[in-house]
């Protein structure tokens, strides 16, 4: 069993109660709602608070249950600068539209904040394994005890709903565009984590993180796809069937205009990281970033060249949100030596 990481907990016997009401107003026609089975899901959803759900009710006197996912924006212990809640919802309505993306059902989005003390959406709960966070899928659990075959067709239906991400017609995402002067493309992306930077240091100056921009800044990519960044892109972001087959891809909390790239090198450095040489047990059976990007490439007709930049401006991100995290408390401070070196920037920070 792994551990519940969200960002705050709340009283499932009062949700219930709250939840049936609300759905009651919801849906036309509904009598005897009701809302059982609620559950934190276990070693994922660190950003926003995610509850799984069955809801009953009946209509005419026939019986209907819809298994749920609830998922609350953030109003204190927020991970990132820009309010996107409305548009992940927006963006999944999308990739549920389109059929290129396999995403759940989006359901019903609340704006009104009196309810739960925050705006939330309702989406439909798709049923299947995650690879964890917590403990790491690399050293325990369904994926560790995979066979290497059953993890090669993991690793290819990843990248190919990775991939898929990419065939998304950019006119239908129109509502992800960037403040002006930083709309979309690299220019967006990179406004963002600006921003990101001078945001976590307000109490506390963090010039390593400074020093990573300049070197980014200095090392600009002539190759700048156009494309959907998904955000998180990653296995663990990823639900499988037990045929290994994706049956959702999540957490679109973070999306944006800002190109093709930014996911594939999100994709690398987390598969490096957490079941690569990098997790201490590389997995037999996942594909190398070479073949990734091979594959990747393949799917999606777009140049993979200067995606060793955008890996970089990865392990700022990253570097980014760690920093955060820390600073609400759910994980230590990172040392800046080792930020140092991870941001390749050298010298004392």
């Amino acid at each position: 069993m792994g551990v519940i990481v969200a960002p705050e907990t709340r009283d499932l016997d009062g949700l219930a109660v709250q939840l049936a009401a609300w759905l009651s107003r919801r849906i036309p026609g509904s009598d005897d709602v009701r809302v059982e089975n609620l559950a934190y899901p276990h070693g994922a959803g660190r950003s926003h608070e995610t509850i799984l759900f069955d809801a009953r009710w009946s209509i005419d006197g026939r019986p209907q249950t819809q298994s749920c996912v609830v998922r609350i924006k953030p109003m204190r212990h927020t991970v990132f600068p820009d309010d996107l809640f409305e548009q992940q919802y927006r963006v999944m309505q999308v990739m549920h539209e389109q059929g290129r993306v396999r995403v759940a059902r989006p359901l019903w989005f609340e704006h009104d904040a009196s309810l739960l003390g925050a705006p939330f959406f309702v989406m439909e709960r798709v049923r299947g394994r995650v690879a964890v966070s917590v403990p790491p899928y690399a050293k325990e659990g369904w994926v560790a005890e995979a066979t290497p075959a059953q993890r090669a067709r993991m690793w290819e239906n990843g990248v190919r709903q990775l991939a898929a991400v990419q065939s998304t017609p950019l006119d239908s995402v129109q509502f992800l565009r960037g403040p002006k002067g930083a709309e979309e493309g690299l220019a967006q992306e990179w406004d963002k984590y600006v921003r990101f930077v001078a945001w976590v240091s307000r109490d506390r100056p963090w010039p390593v993180l400074e020093k990573g921009l300049e070197r980014l800044r200095a090392n600009w990519p002539s190759n700048q796809p156009p494309g959907l960044v998904w955000g998180d892109a990653r296995l663990g972001n990823m639900m499988f069937d037990d045929n290994f087959e994706v049956v959702a891809v999540m957490d679109w909390e973070q999306p944006s205009l800002g190109g093709a790239l930014h996911d594939l090198a999100w994709w690398l450095v987390l598969s490096e990281t957490m079941h690569g040489a990098a997790s201490g047990r590389p997995l037999e059976g996942m594909g190398t970033r070479e073949e990734t990007i091979a594959l990747w490439r393949e799917l999606t007709g777009i140049s993979a060249a200067d995606v060793e930049w955008y890996e970089d401006f990865t392990h700022l991100k990253m570097s980014c949100t760690g920093v955060r995290l820390a600073q609400l408390g759910k994980m230590p401070f990172p040392d800046e030596a080792w930020l140092t070196k991870r941001l390749k920037v050298g010298g004392a920070a």
